[in-house]
């Protein structure tokens, strides 16, 4: 089997757990704070290696605290990107969870975020078929680099998370990236604010039409809708006793990558990530732990 490329930030989450988010001049507690593995690229990564899936985590590390932090558990999870360390500190991602479970992002950005040509000299093209992007990095000035890798291969298959930055992107850069007929993973508010559409099922039909591949739209504990060429469906989701939503959407997309790869349908990958994904509503932070997973049937 040939491997996932995953492109992206892998960062420093340090979450904090506070009764709810202050307000101006207000004064609040901590309840607890831990330091943990994150960012976008690194999630989804994570949920493709506990499906066994052949992958490569291609996300620069850079120096100071947070980067000295990210190196040392990647080494203890017998993890490392390919990418030389860039002479530029990586950042971290302050998650701010609220007594409903509810999170708030606050990025201190690094070079986690920037990526340069030459670095993509050293994959072995032979060896990927399918690619992972998100918004944040090609959101940067140097995103035109990743979109312009993908276009010199368009054997791969894409599969693109924009996120919020859907609604922030250039419709130059949104335009090269359709044309690669990426399977585009975004939330229901995304999809409904990028498209203007009053359903779920119009605004899939209108990203399909941008794309001409699959669109998956998650829904929370609704589940997700999808669209492809020939069909189109609701997939319900699993109730789930929400701890936190950290890193939902990046462990749904890293389970759909995986399931397809392994030949299941897209119904199938879609029930499987929302099984995935509601487990990790129910844990603390964006990972799942080998034993919860296994302990998922998987």
């Amino acid at each position: 089997m040939k491997q996932v490329l995953v492109i992206g930030s892998t960062v420093t989450d340090v979450i904090i757990h506070l009764d709810h988010l202050p307000r101006t001049s207000e004064d609040v507690h901590v309840i607890r704070q831990t330091m943990s593995l994150g960012g976008c690229a690194y999630n989804v990564s994570d949920t493709i290696r506990l499906f066994r899936t052949p992958y490569t985590l291609f996300s620069p590390i850079g120096t100071g605290t947070y980067g000295h932090f990210v190196r040392n558990a990647l080494a203890e999870k017998g993890v490392q990107s390919p990418i030389p360390t860039p002479e530029q500190e990586n950042g971290c991602c302050y998650c701010f969870v609220e007594a409903s479970g509810e999170r708030t992002f606050v990025c201190h950005r690094g070079a986690e975020y920037r990526f340069r040509p030459e670095w993509f000299d050293v994959l072995d093209a032979d060896a990927i078929d399918s690619v992972y992007i998100c918004g944040l990095e090609i959101e940067e000035p140097t995103g035109t680099h990743i979109v312009h890798y993908l276009e010199e291969h368009p054997e791969f298959q894409v599969y693109f998370a924009p996120g919020p930055r859907i609604c922030i992107l250039t419709s130059e850069i949104l335009s090269r990236i359709f044309a690669l007929s990426p399977v585009l993973h975004l939330n229901e508010t995304e999809a409904l604010e990028y498209t203007g559409c009053g359903t779920i099922e119009e605004a899939a039909a209108a990203l399909y039409e941008k794309t001409c591949n699959t669109v998956i739209i998650t829904l929370g504990e609704q589940g997700a809708y999808y669209k492809t060429a020939g069909n189109s469906a609701y997939i319900p989701g699993i109730t789930a006793v929400q701890t936190d939503t950290i890193g939902a959407g990046d462990s749904h997309i890293g389970a759909v990558i995986s399931r397809l790869k392994q030949g299941a349908s897209i119904e199938e990958a879609i029930a499987d990530a929302n099984r995935i994904a509601a487990a990790v509503v129910e844990t603390s932070g964006a990972l799942l732990s080998e034993e919860t997973f296994h302990k998922l049937g998987f």
